[in-house]
This record gives structure tokens, C-alpha cells and sequence, in this order.
């Protein structure tokens, strides 16, 4: 009897603690925030970021391209222990490559391949009538004293839709992207949806496949990225969020089918536009786009830490 009243004392015991242990969010705005947004973020390696921002000139004046935009360009930056980004410079592109602007790109693991979110120039613009609007997705190889150049646009990527925010799986032999393909069995169903494709080798690619209604909704997903610990994470303005567009999580089953997305809580997510999320290899910490009260730009980065109590 006295053996069942200690076990019985030890699982209370067990479950009280249990349910005491709470879960809290510290947020902190950077420093290399400015007037102007930064997003499109992606992890190069352990310990660096990949951010887009505009490109400016020597007066801080934002450069712009023949047709009066704003030239988007790739920026670099070293994570510290604290959380914040340092020795901020711009990914080196060669000049030749003809590369307009950068809306978003990421790494591959070894550091010699990088998938970037562009549009055509006249240089290598398709044939035939398309939306000059449409982004497609091109990879290019990184030279030493030239930077990554000879880019090439994906062989899925058709000029009638528009293909963006490419991200990689763990172990790189996937890559996902958003995109607002129609028609055929993997058909966008809403605005844009994220889909993923097989990586042969290196210019051959497996047929894209839709992710999904677990992950997939009738609005809008974007800027899918994925943590050391193979889950998804990615922004979506589907209805019954806390604001515009929310952040969402996906984690994968061991034979690779994405559960529930299931949004995250606050302050990760706050009433405003918060719009992509890398977490760190130690996944308890990481970092955030997002356009919340208190920013000084159009989109801000904020670092993050998980505390559990």
C-alpha cells in the first residue's frame, strides 16, 4: 500500500511539473534596420544570414534600374551570440551574370550553388507574351575573385506563372519554393502555394508536387524555410490569423508527409504583417520579418529566443 501511495505521489508529482512549464518569447529589434525594408531571410551556413535589402548609394540614396525601381540586392551578415547580425556586406554577384534584383535566395550547404527569386531582363527574356511582373527562380556557381555567376534559370519555371522564395531541405536534396502554377493535378489552389521538386543533379529536377492542403490554403503562402529538426515553417494570410499574414509551422513524419500547419503563438505573431521565419541550428532561437508596431522600416528583422520555465 505504501509503495502505491509514493508512485501514486511521484506521478502527481511528474504532471505538476509538467504543466508548469511555460514557454516564453523574447523579441528584439536589430540594429540594421533602417527606413527601408529587409526580408527575404536564410540561413548561409552556422553562423551567417542572407537578407535582401534595397542597394544604396555612397549618399544613402536607394539606386534604381532603368525603369525607376528600386534595385533589390543580396546582403550578408555574421550572427553573434546575442542575436544580433554584424559585418553586413553585399553577397558578391558577377556583373556579367545580368542579374536586375534579388527579392529573396538561399545557399546551398557547401556554399557553391545559390538559388535566387529574380525577374527576366531583356538579356533573357522567353519568347513569346508573358507577365513581365512574374519572378522565376534561377541558380548560378560560385567562382573565386568573381562571385556566383553562369546563373541559369530552373527548367520547371514556365513564363506564364510566377516561381519564388526557393529554400532547401536538411539534407539538400529538395528544393521548395512558392509558385501560382494552374491547371494539372498540382494546381495552386489559392493565391500562391508552396511546392517542392526533387534535385537530380545539377541541372536536372524531378516534376514539382504541391504540398498540400495541410500546409496549402485558398490565400497565400510565402517564404517557406525549414530548421535543423526538419520542420517547415512559413507565412501564410489565410483567414483566422491574428493579422494580415502569419506565421505557420509544419513538421514533417518520417516518411515525409507535412502534418497541420499550426500557426505560432504570440509575440512570434503579432497583429501586423509578420512575414517569414529562420530558426537557428540550436532551435531555440532564430529570426523574423515582420512589420509590427515599433519597427522603423516597411519590414524589420527581429531576433527571437525560446525560454521555457
Amino acid at each position: 500500500m505504501f509503495k502505491k501511495i509514493v508512485l501514486l505521489a511521484f506521478l502527481l508529482c511528474c504532471m505538476f511539473n509538467f504543466a508548469q512549464v511555460v514557454t516564453k518569447y523574447q523579441i528584439k529589434h536589430l540594429k540594421l534596420n533602417t527606413k527601408y525594408p529587409h526580408f527575404g531571410l536564410s540561413l548561409g551556413g552556422t553562423n551567417r544570414i542572407l537578407f535582401t535589402s534595397y542597394a544604396l548609394s555612397k549618399k544613402g540614396k536607394v539606386k534604381k534600374a532603368f525603369d525607376g525601381e528600386g534595385i533589390l540586392r543580396l546582403y550578408e551578415g555574421v550572427i553573434t551570440n546575442d542575436g544580433d547580425i554584424k559585418g553586413i556586406k553585399p553577397i558578391l554577384i558577377d556583373a556579367k551574370a545580368n542579374i536586375e534584383s534579388i527579392t529573396s535566395a538561399v545557399l546551398s550547404a557547401d556554399g557553391q550553388l545559390l538559388y535566387i527569386t529574380t525577374t527576366y531582363t531583356n538579356k533573357n527574356r522567353p519568347k513569346g507574351t508573358f507577365n513581365k511582373a512574374n519572378f522565376h527562380i534561377e541558380v548560378g556557381e560560385y567562382k573565386s575573385g568573381i562571385g556566383f555567376t553562369n546563373f541559369k534559370v530552373l527548367p520547371f519555371c514556365k513564363p506564364k506563372f510566377s516561381y519564388a522564395h526557393p529554400a532547401l531541405s536538411p539534407d539538400g536534396k529538395c528544393l521548395y519554393f512558392t509558385a501560382n502554377v494552374k491547371g494539372g493535378r498540382e494546381t495552386t489552389k489559392g493565391a500562391s502555394d508552396i511546392f517542392k521538386v526533387d534535385i537530380l543533379d545539377a541541372t536536372t529536377y524531378g516534376p514539382i508536387k504541391n504540398l498540400g492542403a495541410k500546409v496549402n490554403s485558398y490565400s497565400r503562402e510565402i517564404f517557406p524555410t525549414f530548421g535543423a529538426d526538419n520542420t517547415l515553417y512559413f507565412a501564410s494570410n489565410k483567414s483566422n490569423g491574428k493579422g494580415g499574414y502569419d506565421l505557420y509551422q509544419s513538421k514533417i513524419d518520417k516518411d515525409g508527409t507535412f502534418g497541420k500547419a499550426q500557426a505560432l503563438p504570440k509575440p512570434i505573431n503579432s497583429k501586423a504583417d509578420d512575414l517569414s521565419l529562420v530558426m537557428l541550428p540550436n532551435t531555440s532561437s532564430g529570426f523574423i520579418v515582420s512589420k509590427r508596431e515599433g519597427g522603423v522600416g516597411d519590414s524589420d528583422i527581429y531576433y527571437f529566443k525560446i525560454i521555457k520555465e
